[in-house]
């Protein structure tokens, strides 16, 4: 019972972090309504095998996270706090993964710490509260490392290697093939590291492999005996078709320089990025077990780094798999420097103060710029920015306190690492916990807000009424969940894309109901110029339309 402690706090922490507010903001396009859209439609339809957006085949993405949503919906309606709960609750279980592995492969301080470092790095605990897939599927992926690091260091070879595989299939079944990716190049970069195999042998390779195919041949087997060989075909075709664009392409304008997500892991990552310059070859433990377990966190880091550097597709959460072993070695460098192994080095506290300054700042110009918008907008030479700035969004100077009382607190805390480093770690991690709060219950609101809500709202006038609503010169998914749509009849509806209507024939077909529309403020001009269009007006960067 005593040992289950521990584990029994993190839970209940967790719970108390992560499950508050979900629901407190609309869903934010592209992905975030992406998913959460397929896991409506799969309710509707009744479909459950495959995804579907505007019911139709959607290739891009495989089924297991969407299958969580739809379980949650199920539990909690179909709506934001539901969509965004299976993150909440993976949240929960990767802390409490993060505290069992630490333990094993180093002590219960360490684990400790590193519990503490992932809820109060910024982009770790937000995405907890997200409706995006990627905190599922790295869980799975972290966990199947997990598990090959245990075939070398465990009796019982053939279960981890079985359990590795399956969850790299699960992660398969979340993401897409990237997992399997990912396992690959890292499997050769620690083989080449350590010179061969260095204690796994070739059946347990295969164990791995064979095990993860289990959950990809059951999804696949049930889909092609549901839906045909054909459309098994066809769909295998699109989904690598556009895995291969994603790596060779920039997708919808998400490009970036190379060095995009050593940038996003050093900011998004604070504080547990900074102690990475905190390294020293000597070692935190002297275990080979341990020793092993570090070595498979740097091959981690560098491979997902160096990978989505690459890929032409800049994407902040694409590297959000470094999270964990970032996590994992700026913890190590914690624990020495909690036993006094080790002393902070002066310019680790310099970049400490300096990064967080950077969100400091921020917090801080955000109310001003809410404040000053009137006097910002004749330099801002985009209409949809000036455009989301004219929402009314009520902002006050005491609101930069927030920011303020931060870059205190980061300054306090440099100081008390260097007097006292526990009390002081101690401190950073409360701090970053309760700014991570406020951000995510006062402030992104008021981002919503600016972004997106005249849309939002726009589209929910819509709910329950037999009409079309249509998106005209920018992608979305909005105007499918919050309109709750519901599938089209009408054949001329769906254009060749399949997940896009088809935009000519409602704006100059022969309609069997009426079509409204959305588009950017810089594209209002073409589609006033129509007759055919009745302008309903604009709002915050978006014009309106309704087909005469």
């Amino acid at each position: 019972m005593k040992n289950s402690i521990p584990y029994i706090i993190i839970i209940i922490l967790g719970m108390l972090l992560f499950f508050p507010f979900l629901g407190h903001v609309h869903l934010f396009d592209w992905d975030e309504i992406n998913f959460a859209e397929c896991a409506r439609e799969m309710i509707v339809s009744k479909d459950y095998l495959r995804a579907q957006i505007d019911f139709t085949p959607f290739w891009e993405k495989p089924p297991l996270f969407i299958w969580m949503q739809v379980l949650s919906m199920k539990l909690f309606g179909i709506n934001e706090y539901a969509a965004r709960f299976p993150n909440a609750f993976m949240g929960v279980a990767t802390l409490v993964t993060l505290f069992y592995v630490g333990k094993r492969v180093v002590n219960e301080k360490m684990a400790a710490w590193w519990v503490l470092l992932y809820a109060a790095s910024w982009l770790p605990h937000f995405y907890f509260k997200s409706g995006i897939i990627d905190p599922t599927f790295n869980f799975f992926i972290f966990v199947a490392f997990f598990q090959v690091y245990l075939i070398r260091n465990s009796e019982r070879k053939g279960l981890h290697a079985f359990l590795a595989g399956l969850f790299l299939g699960l992660a398969v079944l979340t993401k897409g093939p990237v997992a399997i990716l990912v396992a690959i190049l890292s499997f050769i970069v620690y083989i080449i590291v350590n010179r061969g195999l260095a204690g796994y042998k070739l059946k347990d390779i295969i164990v791995v492999a064979l095990s993860a195919f289990i959950p990809i041949a059951l999804w696949f087997g049930a889909d092609g005996m549901m839906y045909g060989l054909e459309y098994g075909k066809w769909f295998v075709n699109e989904f690598i078709t556009y895995q291969i664009r994603l790596f060779r392409t920039e997708d919808a304008d998400h490009g970036g320089p190379f060095f995009y997500h050593f940038i996003i892991l050093l900011i998004g990552c604070f504080p547990a990025s900074v102690f990475l310059f905190q390294y020293s070859r000597k070692r935190v433990t002297d275990n080979t077990s341990g020793r092993n377990f570090t070595r498979w966190m740097w091959v981690m880091f560098w491979v997902v780094l160096i990978l989505f550097s690459i890929v032409k597709t800049k994407i902040v959460h694409y590297s959000s798999l470094c999270y964990f072993p970032l996590t994992f070695l700026a913890a190590l460098q914690i624990y020495r420097l909690s036993i006094g192994d080790a002393k902070i080095k002066t310019w680790v506290r310099g970049i400490l103060i300096f990064v967080g300054s950077i969100w400091a700042i921020l917090l801080m110009a955000l109310p001003l710029v809410g404040i000053y918008k009137n006097k910002l907008i004749p330099y801002i030479d985009d209409p949809f920015a000036v455009g989301n700035l004219q929402a009314h969004v009520s902002w006050s100077y005491a609101e930069c306190l927030f920011g303020l009382l931060y870059l205190v607190g980061i300054c306090i805390a440099a100081v008390m690492l260097k007097r006292n480093f526990k009390k002081g770690m101690i401190f950073l991690g409360v701090l970053q916990i309760i700014i991570i709060q406020v951000t995510v219950v006062h402030i992104t609101p008021k981002i919503e807000a600016y972004s997106q809500r005249a849309a939002i709202e726009y589209f929910e006038s819509f709910e329950g009424k037999d009409v079309y609503v249509c998106v005209l010169g920018y992608r979305s998914y909005a105007q499918l969940f919050y309109t709750k749509k519901l599938p089209s009849t009408n054949p001329n509806y769906h254009s060749k894309n399949y997940n896009y209507p088809n935009e000519d024939w409602l704006l100059n077909g022969n309609i069997d109901k009426p079509a409204y529309f959305i588009c950017k403020i810089q594209n209002a001009d073409k589609y006033r110029a129509m007759s055919q269009l009745q302008d309903l007006g604009a709002k915050n960067g978006f014009a309106f339309f309704k087909r005469r």
